[in-house]
Formats: C-alpha cells, structure tokens, sequence
C-alpha cells in the first residue's frame, strides 16, 4: 500500500471511534509524528529499533500497525538504539490512543485539557476534532515539549502547548470539558478534579503498583469529588512523579508456606486485581512462569519485598518475607476478603476522588472498598 492506503487502512481499524474521530486520524497522519529512530513495541514480535534512513519500508509498517512507538529512554540519557533501559516516552498504540479518545467522547467546542504532550499526535487529533483553540496539552519534559510543537506545527495543528508538571494540570484556562490524561496515573491528582466542569469527564488509565492498569472514566459532581467506574485493560508510562522506587533492604528474610496457589491470585479476574490494589495500595507485583510448571511471583513496596515460589513438587508453597510488612500476607488476605465478596468482576468496582484523597467502592459510592485512610470492608454485595 501506498502512504495514503496506510493512513485509510489505520483508520479504518480503529473501529471503536465514531467518523469524527476516524477523519481525524486520516487529516493527522501518524507518521508526523515518529521521529527516524524510534524503538517499535509490538505485541506481534520482539520490541525492535526501526530506523526510517536505513529502512524505510519497515519504519512505515512500524508507524502503521498497532504498536507504540517508544521515542525516549531514560529521560533521554539512553540512546534510543539501545533498546534498554526505561520506557518514558512514546506515541501510544492506535488501539490504546482509540480507547482513550472514545471514552473522551466530547461535544463539538468542548475544551479539552490533556496531560502528557508526548509526540503530539493525540494533540493534533484533539485540535483536529475540536479546534486549535479548545485543546491545551501539558509535557514536564523540555526535550519532548520542543519536538511536539515541531510535530504539530509541520502537521499544520496549533494548540496550545504548556511546559509544566501535569499533575498540577492548567489553571489559567480552567473550567475544561475534558481532562485526557495520556500516562498511567496511581494517585488521582484533585486538581484535575477541581479543574473539570461539573458533569465532564477525566479519562485516565488508572495504573495501580498491582498488576496492570484499568481505563477509567471520573465524572466531577459538583462538590468538589469526581466519581466513576473502571473500563478495559490498559498500559501507559507513569506519570513522572508518580514513579515506583525499588528497595534497597539488607535484612534477612522471614521464611513461612501458604497453601494459597499465588498463580490464582495473580490470574482469577481484574475484579481480585482491583480488590488487591485498592487494599494495599504500596504492593507491586511482577511474576513469571518457569520451567516444569514452577511459578514465581516477586512483591515490593517502598520499604519491604517477598518472594513466592509455586513448585508443583510440593504441597505447600514457600514464601520468603522482609522488611515491616509481610507482603504477601497482605495480598493474600487482600484475595481472601474478594472472594468474601462473591468474587465480584471488574465492572462492579468504581472509584470516588475527593479532597482527602481516593476510595475504591463496590456497586456504589456509598459502599467504600476502602476509604482514603485506608481499607475498610464493603456492605454484602448487591444484585
């Protein structure tokens, strides 16, 4: 295909976008908006450098297929051929940028706020959409703020770019419409809440330190809290000031055996994902299957970690545990409380943000999972 059949053809896919969005997507081509070298991360194969002087054609199937386009490594201390080392900018896939962008669904001179310039194409499709003057983008970093509006002006869009930490959003310019937050977020800034029209909606992909992240769509009430529920699946970069420290610990680990299977709770159901993150909300997981059915699930906070070995040679798991909190003790009884619930699925829970902070709740706001004190146990689940 040629570059105008790649253009159609992605736009064609995003099949969740209304034909608003799919023009948008056609009048702002991607390609704007990759730079030459970029690292290619796509489910499909093994993340890879594409590189459009040395190899155009895979640089444009790259650009047009649903992968995203990692733009910076290391806050650009890394060369981006390397390919190793932190992700922490990129052009979101198609499919994730059609998620957000639906959810968003805004009314024709709504005045958008996003968080997380980026490369600038999810800017230019707002603009786009909306009109140069409705869509106020926000980048902490220099670096990506000035290739942005590079991007943007070569694709004839203008809207206005603001260099600053978007946890604070953008006051001068508020009330918005829309708040479209393009990297994941643990704690809700109430800012954005306060910054948002009563009635409008924050699209954010809620990206808690366990497993995983959940698109959600916050509606401000009017009194000063937004309230909404969880939707798909989704992966973004952390928002910078959110990032998660790893441990440094010296001491030595408290040895103990659970007969809970942890390959269960990592894989029963978003619903135990979102029960366990808003409980323990310090707890981050990373797990791996290993050979000859073994399974090892490694957790972390700011001041302790544990390791959890499943071995289908032995009845009972072993567990190594250190620092103040025994992590896994506290997952577990996090998973345990869940299925006191009924095991209730993802799309029971929601999430309220107030002044004070956040609360996960189940079925309603009046039924708090936890308070922004912390955890607390729900009514009986409702039908």
């Amino acid at each position: 295909m040629n570059l105008d059949q790649r253009i159609t053809a992605l736009a064609d896919r995003l099949t969740g976008l209304d034909d608003r969005w799919r023009s948008a997507v056609r009048a702002v081509p991607r390609h704007l908006f990759i730079p030459d070298r970029a690292w290619c991360d796509s489910r499909d194969r093994p993340a890879h450098l594409i590189d459009r002087n040395t190899d155009p054609e895979a640089w444009v199937d790259a650009v047009y297929s649903d992968a995203a386009i990692v733009t910076q490594l290391d806050d650009g201390a890394t060369d981006i051929a390397r390919g190793k080392g932190d992700y922490t900018s990129s052009c979101s896939a198609p499919a994730a940028v059609a998620l957000t962008l639906g959810a968003l669904d805004p009314y024709d001179g709504d005045e958008v706020l996003e968080i997380g310039t980026g490369t600038g194409w999810t800017a230019a499709l707002l603009a786009h959409r909306l009109g140069d003057g409705n869509v106020t983008s926000v980048e902490i970093d220099p670096a990506v703020h000035t290739t942005a509006a590079g991007n943007l002006a070569a694709a004839g869009r203008s809207p206005r770019l603001i260099l600053g930490d978007g946890s604070a959003g953008c006051a001068d310019g508020a009330p918005y419409d829309r708040v479209h937050v393009t990297c994941g977020v643990d704690r809700i800034p109430h800012s954005w809440v306060g910054q948002t029209r009563p009635g409008g909606l924050i699209v954010i992909p809620w990206i808690p330190r366990w497993e995983g992240g959940h698109l959600t769509v916050l509606t401000p009430t009017g009194d000063g809290t937004a309230t909404g529920r969880f939707h798909r699946a989704v992966g973004f970069m952390p928002l910078r000031s959110q990032r998660w420290p790893l441990p440094s610990l010296q001491d030595a680990y408290r040895d103990s055996m659970t007969d809970l299977d942890p390959r269960r709770v990592l894989r029963s159901s978003y619903g135990a994902d979102i029960a366990i993150a808003a409980l323990h909300p310090h707890v981050y997981a990373t797990h791996a299957d290993r050979p000859e059915g073994h399974f090892h699930l490694s957790l972390w906070s700011d001041d302790s970690d544990a390791q959890v070995h499943y071995s289908p040679e032995h009845k009972h798991v072993a567990v190594l545990q250190r620092g103040p909190h025994d992590l896994w003790d506290e997952v577990q009884d996090a998973y345990l409380r869940w299925l006191s619930w009924g095991s209730p699925p993802k799309d029971r829970f929601g999430m309220t943000v107030t002044p004070e902070g956040q609360y996960v709740w189940l079925d309603l706001p009046a039924n708090p999972v936890t308070e922004p004190g912390g955890p607390r146990t729900p009514h009986a689940q409702r039908q």
